[in-house]
């Protein structure tokens, strides 16, 4: 059995969720998928890395799952398919669930009024655009964690092939994560204004219309502020390989081991 198939299995249902979107501890999706992730990671070439978490790194990852996939949209983005991604055992492809599938799932027979349709957006809208300035406070944080690991890494005169590439792959894996949500908030925004565009037809309503529209508009708004300020006042430090003098007790370049336990 490959590692995708054994993922699709172990996967059968979508990360539960616990208290303002955060994931609900889970075996299955905290311990075995991201093992699998982890060895397709690196069958793919993607920088992997077994540094510890920092307290902002974990939090990061929490309030991002919350936007990537927050539980308001569980009806219409692919949990299995986000699943897998945010574990790494598939890559993350933009447009891999397309927007219509929202205006598709307004259609369904659990919104039996047209009005209702419209508040459905508004709301989704707005939640989402509530749970960007706190996640954008992180992400600053971490970003400038990440510089002046890099910082440190340039300047130290004995630094291990160990963490070396382990500091390289976190600081890859942190900007892979930001991307990610700032992707699925650029999604969520096409699919609303897609919807709305196509309410606007079958089910004119002038109120609710507007409604929806200035909920969408000041998701926008938000996603702008974090695109522009979460990299406010960072300083990014390059890491030149030739500048930085390996340890010679390590011979295979680019293994890292995982940490002790004690």
């Amino acid at each position: 059995m490959t590692i995708l198939a054994l993922a699709l299995l172990v996967s059968g249902c979508a990360r539960p969720s616990g208290d303002f979107g955060r994931a609900k501890p889970s075996f299955v999706h905290d311990k075995a998928m991201p093992l699998l992730g982890e060895q397709n990671a690196r069958l793919r070439g993607d920088p992997v890395s077994k540094f510890n978490f920092t307290n902002d790194e974990k939090l990061l990852r929490d309030l991002s799952w919350g936007l990537i996939r927050p539980p308001h949209a569980n009806d219409w983005i692919g949990g299995t398919i986000a699943e897998l991604s945010r574990t790494r055992v598939l890559p993350e492809v933009e447009g891999r669930i397309p927007p219509d599938l929202y205006y598709q799932f307004l259609r369904t027979d659990q919104f039996q009024s047209s009005d209702a349709r419209y508040d459905r957006i508004a709301a989704d809208a707005n939640g989402d655009a509530e749970l960007v300035p706190p996640y954008c406070i992180v992400a600053k944080r971490v970003m400038a964690t990440d510089s002046e690991r890099l910082r440190v890494l340039a300047t130290k005169q004995v630094v291990t092939e160990e963490v070396y590439e382990g500091a390289k792959a976190r600081v890859w894996e942190n900007r892979a994560l930001i991307g990610w949500v700032g992707q699925a908030l650029r999604f969520r925004i096409a699919a609303y204004q897609r919807a709305i565009e196509a309410l606007e037809v079958e089910t004119p309503s002038q109120d609710r219309l507007w409604k929806a529209n200035s909920a969408v508009r000041t998701l926008e708004g938000e996603v702008r502020l974090a695109e522009t300020n979460c990299n406010e006042g960072i300083t990014r430090v390059s890491v030149d390989d030739d500048k930085i003098r390996r340890s010679r007790i390590y011979s295979n370049w680019g293994t890292e081991r995982p940490p002790l336990v004690k």
